[in-house]
């Protein structure tokens, strides 16, 4: 297919002309015009575009692109490296933020409930980036920051009784702390995010709702898979996700 093609789908099927970002979404780096194989990833480090390029990459779509809002504009350092080596392959990369988080389907926050075992009941949040609903089962704490940690393969942080029951949650991921208050007001029994920031450890403990920090990168691992296995399903092209492994 054509990269055109590739973005327009894209853009259309995440509804990306509908958020306010903090960066680009779409194609950021332009390479050639015909795509044959993507490869996906979460964030467009160096590392992932050398192993994209070297399996043959026509495009690369990943979840942190660049350009963000605020960042020096100059094109030096590790961004010159980055971008160098997509130019000098003349590889494309997409990146989709705010979008991705949110897609009901493929989005972080849907494919994060679909890992873990929660039902959606509804959203909430600037943008409903933020979900709320219940678990499949009822479970303590423990048991349910257990089965978190075994799941995305990283051990979470979290504040909260161990042996409270819990049946509602709330969670957003990436970085989604500043969503905890809103969450509180749900009746939620915990929020589950990728960060957590000092005052939410205080928010928890007083309000006796659980926090569970389970990584940022982590959390958003799942979104950016489902959308390129989306695209070789839908376009029959070739799809391979590489990931880094991130401890934050």
């Amino acid at each position: 297919m054509q990269l055109n093609e590739l973005r327009d789908y894209i853009g259309t099927l995440l509804a990306v002309s509908r958020f306010r970002d903090y960066c680009p979404n779409g194609v950021q780096i332009e390479g050639r015009a015909e795509v044959r194989r993507i490869a996906t990833g979460v964030t467009a480090s160096l590392a992932v575009l050398e192993a994209a390029t070297a399996w043959g990459a026509d495009a690369i779509i990943v979840h942190h692109g660049y350009f963000w809002r605020g960042e020096d504009l100059c094109i030096t350092g590790t961004k010159k490296s980055r971008i160098a080596h997509l130019l000098q392959r003349d590889v494309s990369l997409l990146a989709y933020h705010l979008p991705l988080d949110a897609h009901a389907e493929l989005g972080n926050n849907a494919q994060l409930a679909e890992k873990l075992g929660f039902t959606i009941q509804g959203h909430f949040g600037e943008q409903d980036m933020a979900s709320y609903g219940v678990l499949d089962r009822q479970q303590t704490l423990q048991q349910l920051v257990n089965h978190v940690g075994y799941t995305l393969q990283r051990t979470p942080q979290f504040i909260g009784i161990s042996n409270a029951n819990i049946s509602k949650i709330a969670w957003c991921s990436g970085g989604g702390q500043s969503y905890f208050e809103l969450a509180l007001a749900l009746g939620v029994n915990a929020f589950l995010t990728g960060e957590i920031s000092e005052q939410n450890v205080h928010v928890a403990q007083e309000a006796g709702v659980a926090f569970i920090a389970a990584g940022h990168h982590a959390t958003e691992r799942y979104g950016v898979q489902a959308l390129g296995e989306h695209l070789a399903n839908q376009f029959g092209i070739e799809h391979h996700f590489f990931d880094q492994d991130n401890p934050v």
